[in-house]
């Protein structure tokens, strides 16, 4: 029997009031495994009118008081660890202990939440003026909502809601349909944890549910990660509405690898950021920059080591990749690579060629495909330009160094970038004239930790500010300044001009 997944709503899982569902699928066998309810706009109304109702307490609560439910939060994910990596395996594919590496990245983020006395803390200065003093305060938004992508389940929604219920809001998560029960046990955790009911909310959906987040007026702020048009909307949409939008896009990585970098260690870097969770990671490497004569020594390492790439079921310790999310995924990679031989690009190794029986028992119907490389590719085509999201390896050859910033910098996205090198001039260089928002040197995939905050430039990021870290306590609160004085500091007399310091 397939699982029914629904919405929590107000501290206790909901049906809601909507007959429309979407099935849910191990892409490792292809089966049905569930069937997810799509919210009608009642149900969206449901979840704000219960978080509404929930915000003036929680805003109220001492931030130490909403500490000590994210610490115990915290201990309960630990505990939880290895379920909630299994949900993500059976749901999305990838393999089992990139799964755990999920959850630990939105755990880390807990943590970062867990100190949020010392986030809220505003300034003051005395004696501003005479007899006035002058301080800054920040205070919640109220209902905030997070609308999250498939390819993360756990550490995407876990940028948002624990750093937004920390500073005092409350929330409403929108996962993505395609694999949606990991967002359910973490409501069930938060409550388990001490958090009050309506605090945080789950409702699942499609693009009738994101509308009604969008159009609510009583939704104050809008996160969202996932494919560029949808953010360019997203970001539109919600500022039509007067609500503050964060709104992180689509991506295009380049790895730049200079000739003096180390081979072995870079053919590694890019076989684990190019394959990793078969490339479905807005932070994967899907372009390789070779410098000079770099790309001969390069090339045929990372043919080998494509073509022996352990493609296996989710849950086998040995897989280093896993299958596609789903089977429209899979047909819109395969068109990519397609259309990357028409347009004259030298394909070395084909992932369409593998044998899925090869994947594990029971394996044959599922959404299979291994490693995909291609050599020659030129920034006119359509695989260079565009976000496959697949396991779908580019190499693109330039002269010199000059050119691959210019390369870098000349295409439409600019979320991560990676330089292999051993030459500190350039890495320096690198680092100051690329426009990109997460850079690594020598780190192929540059996610920035809890503390310092992730976002991209271009068409990477709409809006002014990254997820987590400080730049997320800063979207979830708005900033008051109070200047106060005491009638014994006042004197006589009406005044007509504005106040300066004296």
């Amino acid at each position: 029997m397939t699982q029914q997944i629904a919405h929590f709503i107000g501290g206790q899982h909901a049906a809601g009031s909507s007959t429309r569902t979407q099935d849910v699928t191990n892409p490792a066998t292809g089966k049905v495994t569930g069937k997810v309810a799509l919210a009608a706009q009642s149900d969206v109304d449901a979840a704000v009118a219960a978080a509404q109702a929930a915000f003036p307490k929680w805003a109220d609560t001492p931030p130490i008081r909403r500490a000590r439910v994210m610490f115990k939060f915290l201990e309960l994910l630990n505990l939880h660890k290895d379920e909630l990596a299994h949900m993500i395996t059976a749901e999305h594919g990838k393999v089992f202990t990139d799964a755990q590496g999920e959850v630990s990245r939105g755990i880390d983020i807990v943590e970062f939440a867990c100190g949020i006395p010392q986030l809220l803390k505003g300034d003051f200065t005395d004696q501003v003026s005479t007899g006035i003093d002058n301080w800054t305060l920040r205070q919640p938004l109220g209902v905030v909502a997070g609308i999250t992508p498939f390819n993360f389940p756990v550490m995407v929604p876990m940028w948002m809601f624990p750093v937004a219920i920390a500073a005092g809001n409350t929330f409403i998560l929108k996962p993505s349909p395609t694999d949606p029960t990991p967002s359910l046990r973490m409501a069930e955790l938060l409550k388990e944890a001490g958090l009050p009911d309506g605090v945080f909310n789950v409702v699942q959906g499609d693009k009738a549910a994101v509308d009604a987040l969008l159009e609510h007026p009583n939704v104050k702020a809008v996160s969202f990660v996932g494919s560029t048009p949808i953010a360019n909307y997203i970001y539109e949409t919600g500022a039509r509405n007067g609500k503050r939008v964060q709104a992180l896009g689509g991506a295009k990585n380049h790895m730049v690898v200079m000739p003096d970098a180390d081979i072995d260690q870079t053919v590694d870097a890019l076989i684990g950021a190019g394959y990793g969770s078969a490339g479905e990671r807005c932070m994967a490497i899907s372009v390789a920059v070779l410098v000079g004569d770099v790309a001969d020594k390069i090339i045929p390492k990372l043919v080998e080591r494509t073509k022996t790439l352990q493609v296996l079921d989710g849950e086998n310790l040995a897989a280093e990749m896993g299958p596609i999310v789903t089977r429209a995924a899979h047909e819109r990679i395969t068109g990519y690579i397609a259309q990357g031989e028409k347009e004259g690009a030298k394909l070395l190794v084909d992932g369409r060629q593998f044998d899925a029986s090869k994947a594990g028992e029971g394996c044959g119907d599922g959404f299979w495909m291994g490693g995909t490389l291609f050599d020659h590719v030129t920034p006119e085509m359509r695989i260079y330009k565009e976000e496959i999201f697949g396991p779908v390896l580019s190499c693109v050859r330039v002269a010199n160094f000059k050119d691959a910033v210019d390369l870098v910098n000349d295409h439409e996205f600019g979320n991560g970038v990676s330089c292999f090198t051993r030459d500190g001039n350039v890495a320096r260089e690198f680092s100051r004239r690329i426009q990109v928002g997460m850079v690594g040197i020598n780190v192929p995939i540059p996610v920035p930790m809890a503390w310092h905050g992730f976002g991209g430039w271009k068409r990477s990021l709409f809006g002014d500010m990254h997820a987590y870290g400080e730049e997320g306590v800063r979207f979830y609160t708005k900033q008051k300044s109070i200047m106060q004085r005491w009638p014994e500091s006042i004197g006589k007399g009406a005044e007509f001009v504005m106040p300066t310091a004296k």
